[in-house]
């Protein structure tokens, strides 16, 4: 009953006014600190922090961000969100998570290939790598998704299903491809209408959606990773703010969404309220399903003390991003804990997001529940 009434008075903290969060906002003052040094140091040019921990939300934002509403590139933070909406055809009945992936793509068969399940492509267990090989070449050709997905069917697996985990981006484009091919919806559409739609998610898109490449905050691009275009100097008609990214919306990093947007998306699982998918659904995405030997993974959320800050419980769940962005929930500690940024993950050794968080967790373990 308590995460019940939590989760609701943590959505209706999410709208709250600014002055009710900087009213409130006294214990993650630490956390905002840290921010503000780096946006001093020129370090970080834009960030936004947002906090909800039962009746109390805290959002402020920093730099060029200039509004808690913000909209950032999530980069792997995507990743939930669209398997939230794949999971949404788990619940209507039109697929089972043990389901070869080769009953929705026929030609994804030979080399181990038909030994893929729907739950190997969710949990990084199915041997697709994270990237294909010509990755930069695609991107170079603005090449639509339906060729990235095209490639992935016919690209080798790397090890056996089900034996290694190994983190796969070309995993989740394929799941994606076959929740477009179930329900005939393009992933982009797919994704605003059982997902964004139903938890009010109003600053939130994957690709463009009805907004312009203005309105979202743009990536530093110094220290991005290799295949996001960083240190080349001739991509910027395809690295993360280019026009063709931007609006491409692929399914491993192509959502754009404000702080509190993604504080309503985590609040729906720790609640398993239903709002999106049945809770016993949503309750199993957050749950580890992978054997013993590999690395905890529930369907597409990080799992475990390791999914959130020093101090977190084992029942915390979350993701991050290489675009510079961090999310967890703790529902140990009922706290949700969002920072997003435009400094790229692989840009600083200590990275601003992981210090604001930990000082988020060290904040709500004092505050207790």
């Amino acid at each position: 009953m308590r995460r019940r009434a939590f989760l609701g008075t943590a959505l209706a903290a999410a709208g709250a006014s600014p002055l009710f969060a900087a009213i409130r906002g006294g214990r993650w003052d630490d956390a905002a600190a840290v921010l503000e040094s780096a946006v001093a140091a020129k370090q970080v040019a834009a960030a936004v922090l947002h906090v909800a921990q039962r009746d109390e939300s805290f959002t402020r934002p920093f730099g060029t961000a200039t509004t808690g509403d913000a909209m950032f590139l999530l980069g792997s933070i995507s990743k939930p969100i669209n398997v939230t909406a794949v999971m949404t055809l788990y619940d209507r009945g039109q697929f089972r998570l043990d389901d070869r992936v080769m009953k929705f793509l026929p030609a994804f068969r030979g080399d181990g290939r038909d030994d893929v399940t729907i739950r190997h492509l969710l949990t990084h267990t199915s041997g697709l790598p994270d990237q294909l090989p010509d990755n930069g070449d695609l991107r170079r050709r603005n090449a639509p998704l339906t060729e990235f997905a095209e490639r992935t069917v016919r690209t080798r697996l790397d090890f056996a299903p089900g034996s290694r985990y190994q983190y796969s981006s070309m995993g989740i484009l394929l799941a994606a491809r076959i929740a477009e091919l179930i329900s005939g919806t393009d992933i982009r559409v797919f994704v605003d209408r059982t997902v964004f739609q139903p938890l009010g998610m109003a600053h939130s898109a994957q690709g463009l959606g009805r907004f312009k490449l203005t309105d979202m905050v743009l990536c530093q691009m110094d220290g991005a990773a290799p295949e996001s275009g960083g240190g080349d100097p001739t991509a910027r008609e395809w690295d993360w703010n280019s026009p063709y990214w931007r609006a491409l919306g692929a399914p491993w990093g192509g959502v754009h969404a404000s702080a509190p947007d993604i504080a309503r998306f985590l609040a729906e699982f720790l609640g398993a309220r239903g709002k999106v998918l049945k809770p016993e659904t949503e309750r199993l995405m957050v749950r580890n399903q992978n054997p013993a030997g590999l690395k905890p993974r529930g369907l597409e959320f990080d799992v475990g003390k390791a999914a959130g800050s020093p101090g977190c419980s084992e029942q915390t769940f979350g993701h991050t991003g290489s675009t510079g962005t961090l999310c967890w929930a703790d529902p140990a500690a009922e706290t949700i804990c969002v920072v997003l940024t435009s400094l790229p993950r692989r840009a600083a050794q200590r990275h601003p997001r992981e210090v604001a968080a930990e000082r988020v967790a060290a904040a709500a373990g004092r505050g207790g529940p």
